[in-house]
């Protein structure tokens, strides 16, 4: 008998497997960056589909077997509507980013958190900052994975996960500095 877990997940991408699965990546509040298989999951009668969509939250359960990660359940948290199509384009970017830059399975809820509250703020229909908000949380993302110092910015934005209209004019103030910063942890990684 297999134990099944549940836990609070971002969804980060998806590929399409056969007539009616999908493999997810997941990023977890428990277990860090998973992919898990969703049988049946692209099904007209699927339960799921609609709390899994791409940079979704969701409630999921899984389920640990022989073959990798299996999605047992799912259930959305909050509103998973896109109201704002440039923010969650800014979003996708940072899913992309973290799918490439996350090895392996390892619990970070620091970085579950930024992801979370990055993808909040996009979402919203006023959200107008969306560049500098995806700036900086590039660059909290590349300090929780240990790419970037934060003695290197002297600065206390990378500290937090809140996105107020402070935390923007202070990213607007030091944004070339971030910005080099944020390049040079890509360029060194090789990834």
């Amino acid at each position: 008998m297999y134990q099944k877990y549940h836990t609070d997940a971002l969804v980060l991408g998806s590929r399409e497997i056969g007539e009616a699965d999908r493999m997810l990546s997941l990023y977890t509040r428990d277990f860090g960056l998973v992919r898990a298989r969703a049988r049946g999951i692209r099904s007209a009668k699927s339960k799921m589909r609609y709390a899994l969509q791409n940079y979704s939250v969701a409630n999921v359960s899984l389920v640990s077997g022989k073959t990798g990660w299996r999605l047992a359940g799912a259930a959305a948290l909050g509103n998973s509507k896109v109201r704002n199509m440039k923010g969650m384009m800014a979003f996708a970017r940072i899913a992309g980013l973290v799918v490439r830059f996350v090895a392996g399975e390892e619990a970070n809820k620091e970085l579950f958190d930024i992801l979370r509250e990055a993808r909040s703020v996009l979402s919203e229909e006023r959200c107008e900052a969306w560049a500098t908000i995806e700036l900086v949380c590039v660059a909290r993302v590349l300090y929780a994975l240990g790419y970037i110092s934060n003695e290197a910015l002297k600065s206390a934005l990378l500290t937090h996960t809140a996105y107020a209209d402070e935390h923007l004019r202070e990213a607007e103030l030091v944004r070339d500095e971030l910005l080099s910063s944020v390049n040079r942890a890509i360029s060194e990684t090789h990834l």
